[in-house]
């Protein structure tokens, strides 16, 4: 299945409201008590780049990236469908990013919550380092952990890709 997944990059409203939609119905999002209306707003901002994978004529998952600012290649959100799990998806978007972001940084970010033990697994195999905690960030009493993969300093860089 992992050589059939397309991504295509949106500007769609409805795509967002499915995207959030999905958000709201699975984790971190239901621990962290964050409702659909919480959600959407992640999909605002103007230097955002949203990338859908759609699988049988329907959004598999999605991921937002922030291409601007102190922390370009910042991977802000990453959802995978609770149906499409364990098929390839998140390793293929992870794979996406980590190319499109290395066009224009060295650096490659993302925060997971520190609870999220499956998620911090999979992204540390990708080869992100945790660099950061940040308590009650998200919500009181809960603690982002910021991961970091990179190919060197931003000083000198001039984009692999």
């Amino acid at each position: 299945m992992e050589n059939e997944i397309v991504l295509n990059l949106t500007t769609n409203p409805q795509d967002f409201t499915v995207c959030a939609m999905m958000m709201a119905k699975s984790d971190p999002w239901i621990t962290l008590e964050m409702n659909y209306d919480q959600c959407i707003k992640a999909f605002d901002g103007a230097l955002k780049e949203i990338y859908i994978v759609r699988l049988n004529n329907e959004i598999a998952g999605f991921v937002i990236l922030q291409m601007g600012g102190t922390f370009k290649g910042y991977i802000q959100t990453i959802c995978i469908s609770e149906a499409y799990r364990g098929k390839g998806i998140g390793k293929k978007l992870l794979q996406y990013c980590e190319k499109r972001i290395l066009m224009i940084s060295p650096n490659l970010f993302i925060c997971v919550s520190a609870f999220n033990k499956g998620a911090i697994k999979f992204y540390k195999a990708f080869g992100f380092k945790q660099i950061g905690e940040l308590e009650n960030f998200v919500k009181e009493g809960f603690t982002e952990l910021l991961l970091r993969k990179t190919v060197g300093p931003i000083v000198g860089f001039s984009g692999i890709y």
